[in-house]
């Protein structure tokens, strides 16, 4: 791994409502470069509900952990999935150890971060939700209301 300090941005798409089949993903961008493009082509990246949550898997911590960034179209036991282990290392947060459960390499170097710059794209990313269309939102603010009432099973 070199010492390069790469810049991540977390670039949420919103598909075309004339094309079914199709969701909102979070592309991760590497120096402006869509980096899943061409190592997985097949299927989207993960959903925003998935990755963009507060303490969710994006955030980095001492003990690497593992992170699905991209599922294919049909299933990851068909056709794979693109995995990245997370770490942080002292003021880096470092993407390695690529990962596609259907391939026997993954042609992506290993990314170090500036870890105040990393923080503060995932925190942004984490609190821009002017992709969103009302029902989105709607479902994201009942869904969290809802895990927040764990008593309600309890009576």
């Amino acid at each position: 791994m070199t010492d390069t300090k790469h810049r991540l941005t977390l670039h949420v798409v919103v598909p075309d409502s004339l094309r079914t089949g199709s969701g909102v993903e979070v592309r991760p961008l590497v120096d402006g470069e869509d980096i899943l493009a061409d190592v997985f082509t097949e299927g989207p990246a993960e959903d925003p509900g998935r990755l963009l949550l507060p303490d969710g898997p994006l955030v980095a911590a001492v003990e690497p952990h593992e992170v699905r960034l991209a599922e294919a179209e049909c299933t990851e036991g068909c056709c794979g999935a693109l995995y990245v282990t997370i770490r942080r290392d002292g003021d880096h947060v470092v993407w390695s150890g690529w990962r596609d459960p259907d391939e026997d390499a993954v042609t992506l170097p290993d990314f170090r971060f500036d870890a105040r710059e990393y923080e503060a794209e995932v925190e942004r990313a984490v609190a821009d939700h002017s992709w969103e269309w009302p029902a989105r939102t709607v479902a994201r603010l009942l869904e969290r209301d809802l895990a927040d009432r764990t008593d309600w099973l309890a009576r």
